[in-house]
């Protein structure tokens, strides 16, 4: 009877997530990159993974969080630093510090985890990413594993208007897409001496393509096949 006043949450290949954890190289990194549909997102998205992970603080991802928001006061800050979050100034563009630590925790083989749409995306439009991923990638002197992740239902958990309260007996479809093989597209994007601008619209446009493939399957199991 408890578990109908619990939420149900269904993870597709939650397994590629889980292995290229526990499987990496001590020196590969991990990105993952997912839609911001709430702010309950990120934890959320982790509730599935084992406790080896989520209860070792070495091994969480380290994420981009809004400054304005997660880093109000000192007692927010402490909070979410606690919890590994890199404050970003959103309309500070491409060059400013929280991406430049992203490449350093990538540089140093972390798990770390972003939002390309840059916001919560209230209306689920398709917005155009940040090019910050594009830098992220092409400047990480270790490409990472590329793990694209789209969920639906979030957003009925925890609602994006007040009273901002956690809901109940809700439904959750998290998918984990394939990892993304950028190597020969940052190959050849090195290997011509292609300008940084352009290079991270390409690289953030392949992401993109990625992405809206496996929202579209992802839509699909949240509505048909529960």
């Amino acid at each position: 009877m408890l578990e109908i006043w619990l939420n149900k949450t269904k993870v597709y290949n939650g397994h590629i997530l889980r292995h290229a954890l526990d499987s990496k190289p001590a020196a590969i990194p991990i990105l993952t990159v997912s839609n911001h549909h709430s702010c309950f997102d990120d934890p959320g998205l982790w509730g599935y993974l084992p406790f080896r992970i989520n209860c070792n603080h070495s091994r969480v991802r380290w994420a981009l969080a809004a400054h304005d928001i997660c880093f109000t006061n000192k007692y927010h800050s402490l909070f979410f630093m606690a919890g590994k979050c890199i404050p970003v100034i959103r309309g500070a563009g491409v060059y400013q510090p929280a991406v430049d630590l992203c490449i350093e925790k990538l540089t140093q083989g972390d798990w770390v985890h972003i939002f390309p749409e840059g916001k919560v995306n209230m209306t689920k439009e398709q917005l155009r990413f940040k090019w910050g991923i594009g830098r992220i990638i092409y400047e990480s002197p270790v490409l990472p594993i590329i793990i694209p992740i789209w969920h639906e239902g979030m957003d009925t958990v925890l609602p994006n208007y007040p009273p901002y309260i956690l809901q109940l007996r809700k439904k959750v479809t998290i998918n984990i897409g394939q990892p993304i093989d950028l190597k020969e597209l940052v190959g050849k994007l090195k290997a011509k001496h292609t300008p940084e601008a352009e290079a991270r619209k390409v690289i953030t446009d392949r992401i993109q393509e990625e992405m809206m493939m496996l929202r579209e399957k992802t839509e699909y199991l949240h509505v048909k096949c529960r």
